[in-house]
């Protein structure tokens, strides 16, 4: 199986494009979807997909017994955070979690520089979530260690990017001449921005589905049009639903609001019911990076369609992967 440029049609996520890598991960940062070429995400999910084996086949291993993570969060996460928790734990290694960051001396009005700088005299890599756009880049700046983007604001999410793309993989078996469609805020939504230009790497079309005031961000849109990406812009699911191949849903995230009106008016915009996908492909994969809040009907889940929870696992081995090839373990 090849991961060429525009040519993926593969029949599984293993994907072994080169057996010699050049070591590019190990001590690098992890900040943005745009770092990674083709060959890149080709090898990142032959790790990943190694590791699915063996965790299914013995669970745990030592290959970074020794190294320490730290997971820095300064908004909520359940998802990625314990992911990266169980990826470190996987591995053999193990972790500092600083979950509530009101608890820290950033409390006391310490910089975000300073902060990485007192982690990292106890950690291998740090896994950074913050509100604000750029956040990752600006901790970098200062770090001696790898940090991972878990979450700038409405920027990045490059690792729930890379686990997305991997789940479509496992669910789809290709990436090329596949429609997705995105549903939801997409203004808001940093997992949207982040899958988007991902996906630019191939040939594919993109529907985004969303309120007039949500929807994906011209600059972004502009990019992957210079990219010759196919793309559409509706603000009902109806027209596109029976083509669509993946449809990628997302909360309206009531965070990101400062009008609380304006959130209760386009809260309930979507909701993805049985009835609603009756004119859906047999075949087609229904993905959200969770949580959700009545976007999807719980009387989703029993569908073979339904890919969210599948989603999450798959998360675990592209994050056990990320943090092996940035320790140069890999």
């Amino acid at each position: 199986m090849t991961f060429a440029a525009n040519t993926m049609n593969v029949p599984s996520a293993r994907l072994p494009f080169a057996t010699h890598h050049d070591g590019r991960f190990k001590g690098n940062h992890i900040l943005s979807v745009s770092q990674f070429s083709l060959e890149d995400l080709a090898y990142i999910f032959d790790v990943a997909e190694e590791f699915r084996l063996i965790v299914r086949r013995i669970g745990i291993m030592d290959l970074l017994k020794g190294h320490v993570l730290a997971t820095l969060f300064y908004e909520p996460s359940t998802r990625t955070s314990s992911s990266f928790i169980a990826a470190i734990q996987r591995l053999g290694g193990t972790v500092v979690p600083i979950s509530e960051v009101r608890y820290s001396s950033v409390s006391k009005g310490e910089s975000l520089p300073d902060t990485i700088r007192t982690l990292e005299s106890y950690a291998d890599v740090i896994v950074l979530r913050h509100h604000e756009v750029g956040a990752a880049a600006l901790a970098a700046k200062y770090a001696r260690k790898p940090i991972i983007n878990a979450g700038d604001g409405i920027g990045e999410h490059p690792t729930q990017a890379l686990l997305d793309l991997f789940t479509i993989l496992q669910e789809r078996g290709k990436i090329d001449g596949l429609i997705i469609t995105m549903l939801g805020d997409l203004k808001n939504g940093r997992t949207v921005h982040s899958l988007a230009k991902l996906l630019s790497l191939f040939k594919v079309k993109i529907n985004y589905v969303s309120p007039d005031a949500l929807k994906m961000p011209a600059d972004l849109k502009s990019l992957l049009q210079e990219k010759g990406v196919q793309q559409a812009e509706y603000s009902d699911l109806h027209p596109v639903l029976g083509d669509t191949d993946v449809l990628y849903v997302t909360r309206i995230q009531q965070e990101r609001f400062e009008d609380p009106r304006e959130y209760e008016h386009l809260k309930d915009s979507y909701v993805i019911t049985p009835e609603v996908l009756q004119g859906a492909k047999s075949e087609m994969a229904i993905m959200h990076p969770l949580p959700r809040v009545g976007e999807i009907s719980m009387d989703v889940d029993d569908d073979p369609r339904a890919a969210y929870f599948r989603q999450m696992e798959y998360g675990l081995y592209v994050r056990m992967a990320l943090l092996a090839l940035v320790l140069g373990k890999a």
